[in-house]
């Protein structure tokens, strides 16, 4: 039987789960999953729903539009196989992580490039049979980099960029340009030790958590909507070294974690918060 995902959000407003599940019976669809939360600061409300049946995405969007207030976003089958692109410097975990996944079919998503400012993961990425670009920031102002940047990201016209350790900080231009549409590894437990050499600062500072924080980018630097974090225990006997090593298994855990549940739409961006349904 076929399945569809119905994704909602709107203000609140008395019986309105009572009319979206009138709607979805009406028209013969039965309600395999359904999750719901509202922000009690905003008011907003938030669902996810997974249907089966025969649907008339038309009949449902226009009998939907009439029951929940104006303004709503509403949307029906969400493409279920999104497209990606990866940006990359020299680090490889990330990067080696998503495209194995990729390979094996354990990725919901289609890789389309992998892009990096740096050419040390060239003739790995082509293992995998995903193009490869090499745009250098070297020698250019950030304007001309960036333009660059988009440009070849809009020939493959991605549904999300992971930034798979792209060591570079994009410009509100950049980013306002795919809003909420680029998630980002950074490799410490936000808000905490936040920019370069993290694992340099939590050594100096005994920390005995270090962990990964995968969020939606925004333009305040690693301050954007949190999707998942992890934490890892260490001790006196970790050096800067051996707690980076730990780190990096961390951060590709968290980033896989992260995508998938954006990837099977699962995560909704609130301000600067997200509302997920796990």
């Amino acid at each position: 039987m076929d399945k569809h995902i119905l994704l909602i959000s709107c203000v609140d407003q008395l019986g309105l789960i009572s009319k979206i599940s009138s709607v979805v019976s009406d028209l013969g669809l039965n309600i395999i999953i359904m999750r719901e939360f509202v922000e009690e600061e905003t008011n907003i409300f938030f669902m996810r729903m997974e249907l089966s049946g025969s649907l008339d995405s038309e009949s449902l969007l226009a009998n939907l539009r009439s029951k929940v207030p104006q303004n709503a976003f509403i949307e029906i089958n969400p493409k279920q196989k999104k497209d990606i692109v990866l940006y990359a410097t020299k680090e490889y975990h990330c990067l080696n992580d998503l495209l194995g996944k990729h390979y094996f079919g354990e990725l919901p998503a289609t890789v389309k490039a992998v892009i990096a400012n740096y050419e040390d993961l060239k003739d790995y990425t082509e293992k995998f049979n995903v193009p490869f670009h090499y745009i250098t920031h070297e020698d250019k102002s950030k304007e001309q980099f960036e333009k660059e940047l988009i440009d070849q990201t809009k020939v493959y016209n991605p549904d999300l960029i992971v930034l798979a350790k792209f060591m570079r900080i994009l410009s509100p231009e950049f980013v306002s340009g795919f809003s909420n549409k680029i998630i980002n590894i950074h490799h410490s437990f936000l808000p905490a030790f936040i920019g370069s050499n993290p694992y340099k600062k939590a050594f100096e500072r005994g920390v005995k958590l270090i962990g990964a924080t995968a969020h939606i980018v925004n333009n305040d630097l690693d301050e954007g909507p949190i999707i998942t974090q992890r934490v890892i225990p260490v001790d006196h006997t970790f050096s800067t070294k051996n707690m980076a090593q730990a780190g990096r298994e961390v951060e590709r855990n968290v980033l896989f974690e992260a995508l998938k549940l954006v990837l099977e739409d699962r995560v909704f961006v609130s301000g600067n918060k997200t509302i997920i349904f796990s």
